[in-house]
């Protein structure tokens, strides 16, 4: 991951704080435990146990790593600044779908927050790339595999 600039919402900053957390104090004590037992049953050779260890320990680690990054490029949406004008990292956007009336609401976040099955779309997903900075009424061709949806934006919500 590059030093770029990781985009959170507050819940999103306490999600990844909390996640950071956990795996230093308490994921690294139990994989360290897992390992000191595995080494107790002798030729770590052929020790299946001892390799998943490492293995999860390896992870850890390099999750850790990731974590400790994306915070220290994060740049916090702070709700009381969220505009509700045009569709920006934050809101909460009804659109329409104008081929079958169909109506979505998504909140806009950053990828490091992104979570579709809640509704929670990145600003770089097609969706959010095509709706953000735009106005309630605009209608946006939004850019499929399946070729182009039209959605007309029917509310901006904080």
């Amino acid at each position: 991951m590059s030093d770029k600039e990781v985009i959170l919402t507050q819940d999103g900053l306490k999600k990844l704080e909390d996640e950071l957390e956990n795996l230093k104090s308490v994921k690294r004590r139990e994989v360290a435990e897992r390992i000191k037992v595995a080494i107790g049953y002798g030729d770590i050779s052929e020790n299946s146990e001892y390799e998943d260890a490492k293995n999860e320990q390896a992870f850890i680690e390099g999750r850790i790593i990731t974590l400790e990054k994306m915070l220290r490029n994060a740049r916090i949406i702070n709700h009381d600044d969220i505009n509700t004008d045009i569709v920006s990292v934050g809101n909460t956007v009804i659109v329409e779908d104008l081929e079958f009336g169909d109506k979505m609401e998504y909140t806009i976040v950053g990828t490091a927050e992104s979570d579709p099955l809640n509704n929670k779309i990145s600003n770089e997903s097609p969706v959010g790339k095509a709706i953000i900075g735009k106005a309630k009424g605009s209608v946006v061709d939004v850019n499929v595999p399946a070729g182009v949806i039209q959605y007309k934006i029917v509310d901006i919500k904080k």
